[in-house]
């Protein structure tokens, strides 16, 4: 377990922007001002964070939500629910599924990424044993982090 660590595990700016162009898609300023602002961003953000954090003039919030989709259906960002109905969302390191969890403090929403997970054998065990096909899972835990206590 340890904390994010984004913009050393991310490909440089100029990379992901070459996976858009690859997939056929415009680099827009905003799109580029996003993607640099979730390298540096030390957990997943929601589209009213990312739009506070824009630099002036580089889009609205409906731009945000419109570039947030794009990015997720490329699956270049993973996005998280933390249980209040607020989407959030994560860049996926180069290379990586974007696969782990989150341990969330109820009090002040600091978030510590989780390492550990399942292993594949209990996923085929449940799976096996209700009947299921190709099941993956999300899972986030919650509670009181050390400076709330």
């Amino acid at each position: 377990m340890h904390r994010h660590e984004h913009s050393s595990r991310h490909a440089a700016l100029p990379d992901l922007a070459a996976q858009l162009r690859g997939r056929s898609r415009k680099v827009t300023g905003p799109r580029q001002a996003i993607l640099e602002i979730l390298r540096h961003h030390p957990h997943p953000m929601s589209n009213k964070e990312i739009f506070a954090a824009l630099p002036k003039g580089e889009g609205d919030l409906a731009t945000v939500y419109r570039s947030m989709h794009l990015l997720e259906e490329m699956n270049m960002v993973k996005r998280f629910d933390f249980g209040d109905g607020i989407a959030r969302f994560e860049l996926v390191a180069a290379g990586d599924d974007g696969h782990h969890h989150h341990l969330v403090c109820t009090r002040c929403s600091t978030v510590v990424e989780i390492e550990e997970c399942f292993t594949r054998d209990l996923e085929q065990r449940l799976a096996e044993s209700n009947g299921f096909k190709s099941i993956t899972h999300k899972l986030e835990f919650f509670g009181v982090c050390p400076r709330c206590q």
